[in-house]
């Protein structure tokens, strides 16, 4: 737009990406829901605005599509209505986030014939400037954590002949310059390693920050020595652990979560950041520490 450069994840509404919304998510500064106006919300919109609560997105822009296949103004009333009341199910202000209705598809035909469409030319196109200027001025301008030490979780790590491993990602906090010294963190030994160069948007750059999606070119590490889920940080700035203790809320069915209960023992799927690795649940106890044999969806417990 004119005064922003968004970045753009796109998150599928099937369950099956769930997994891709969390590593996408808790790195979004804010969301577009894009709801059909011809039939309302579904399951997985629900399940989308649970967890973009529960990643912490701080603002959502509602996209109301379709609406060309919709002739009645009151069953679009119906369709806002119930989004708002879903919104506020899941502590999002639902009275007052901004909906946008249109259509996406004759947005696109629209553009497939004048790709140089001016805004004012076409009412379908001019809804997504609408949408666009929304998200301007709805979602705010994020505070990024310039100050604080260097982070960054590996999303991606590609080889480049005669240059060497560059691994991208977002930088979660701080500052990194060409020349700088990272460590290479978590999955294997942890390895120290200089910047030899970055890149964001086809732009070599001699610094980044906190906000950025970059490329970071490393001295000396090959191709199989990092992968997606490690993380580049300031040396001595975290450590790597194996046990955590930490106190959860387990999902029940009818929020996206488990049908049934679980023993100690039980293997789940750990994701954290851009990784996703396999643990052991080891014990448990309620979150007032009385013991207890099992837990149950719906329960909140204390977990090793």
């Amino acid at each position: 737009t004119e005064q922003r450069h968004y970045a753009h994840v796109d998150c599928p509404g099937h369950a099956d990406y769930v997994k891709n919304m969390i590593t996408g998510a808790a790195q979004m500064d804010g969301a577009i829901l894009v709801v059909s106006g011809a039939d309302g919300p579904m399951p997985q919109t629900k399940e989308h605005i649970l967890l973009a609560q529960q990643v912490g997105v701080p603002a959502i822009v509602v996209f109301l599509n379709k609406i060309d296949q919709v002739d009645d103004e009151e069953l679009l009333e119906l369709v806002e209505l119930e989004i708002r009341e879903t919104l506020d199910r899941y502590n999002f202000p639902g009275s007052e986030i901004p909906i946008i209705s249109g259509s996406a598809l004759l947005a696109v035909e629209a553009l497939s014939k004048d790709s140089q469409i001016q805004k004012g030319k076409d009412p379908w196109v001019d809804k997504i400037y609408q949408l666009m200027e929304t998200v301007d001025n709805a979602i705010p301008l994020p505070q990024r954590d310039i100050e604080k030490q260097f982070l960054m979780a590996v999303e991606n790590v590609v080889s480049i002949t005669g240059r060497g491993t560059v691994a991208t990602g977002r930088v979660e906090r701080g500052q990194i310059k060409v020349g700088d010294t990272v460590e290479v963190i978590g999955l294997k030994d942890t390895q120290t390693t200089i910047v030899i160069g970055l890149e964001m948007f086809q732009k070599t750059l001699e610094k980044s920050v906190a906000g950025d999606n970059v490329g970071i070119l490393l001295r000396g590490v090959q191709k199989h020595e990092i992968q997606r889920g490690m993380v580049l940080a300031e040396p001595g700035s975290i450590t790597p652990h194996t046990r955590f203790q930490a106190q959860v809320y387990i999902l029940k069915k009818n929020e996206g979560g488990r049908h049934t209960s679980f023993l100690p023992g039980y293997r789940p799927q750990f994701y954290v950041r851009t990784t996703d690795v396999t643990g052991k649940i080891e014990s448990f106890k309620a979150d007032d520490d009385s013991p207890i044999p099992m837990v149950m969806p719906g329960d909140r417990v204390k977990i090793v």
